[in-house]
């Protein structure tokens, strides 16, 4: 049917696509990371970011959240916070491939369910084996310059938007920090119009192993 006067043929705007910004150095990922899936109504994007140690770290709330969550206990490594700058590139660079999901989630069991400290090479090809990234490939992808630019622009990105600390979730212009973050952008999406499913059940149980700590 021809436009008529007055109308416009111009196509809908696009809903705004999700974005979800982790840091493995940042111990509040972890709630995120295990929830995303379930809690998010349309697809997400994960966006491995490096912003620093954290100021403060309050492990017996991020353990009661876990456990009022049913997730995995807290445990976490000693040295903490740790310097995540090593697993924040293999992030990225596991996201080049696809497995961006898989790697954040892995690390990051590993980091606060596995007391791993992941500044630690040898904890990072870890979280990569349980992810089938080969660890000569990722030892590679750790050197080059286009993994760091690619960490430094996706961090600069959510910087811009005024994230200081992860999680956080970007719907659109507007920016949800924290876990509960991820709870109220869900709810925004849903309240707008723009959820694809109705919100999931949290499915409990982690699907990758955690190896113990040594000792």
């Amino acid at each position: 049917m021809p436009p008529t006067a007055g109308s416009s043929t111009a196509e809908p705007a696009a809903p705004p696509h999700p974005v979800l910004f982790l840091d493995i150095g940042h111990p509040e990922s972890l709630l995120a990371a295990e929830r995303a899936l379930q809690v998010m109504p349309v697809a997400t994007e994960w966006i491995p970011v490096h912003l620093g140690r954290p100021a403060e770290i309050d492990l017996d709330a991020l353990a009661a959240r876990a456990a009022e969550r049913g997730l995995q206990p807290v445990r976490a490594p000693e040295q903490l916070p740790f310097d995540a700058e090593l697993a924040n590139l293999a992030a990225t660079f596991a996201k080049s491939t696809g497995r961006a999901v898989a790697f954040l989630q892995a690390a990051l069991r590993q980091a606060y369910a596995g007391a791993r400290d992941l500044s630690v090479l040898d904890n990072v090809l870890i979280a990569g084996s349980a992810c089938e990234l080969h660890p000569r490939s990722l030892l590679k992808a750790l050197e080059t310059k286009g993994t760091r630019r690619t960490l430094e622009q996706a961090t600069a990105r959510a910087r811009a938007l005024g994230v200081e600390r992860a999680p956080a979730v970007q719907v659109g212009e507007r920016c949800f920090a924290g876990d509960a973050g991820l709870d109220a952008a869900a709810a925004f999406l849903h309240a707008q119009g723009l959820a694809e499913t109705p919100p999931q059940p949290l499915d409990v149980l982690s699907r990758l192993t955690v190896i113990p700590p040594r000792g």
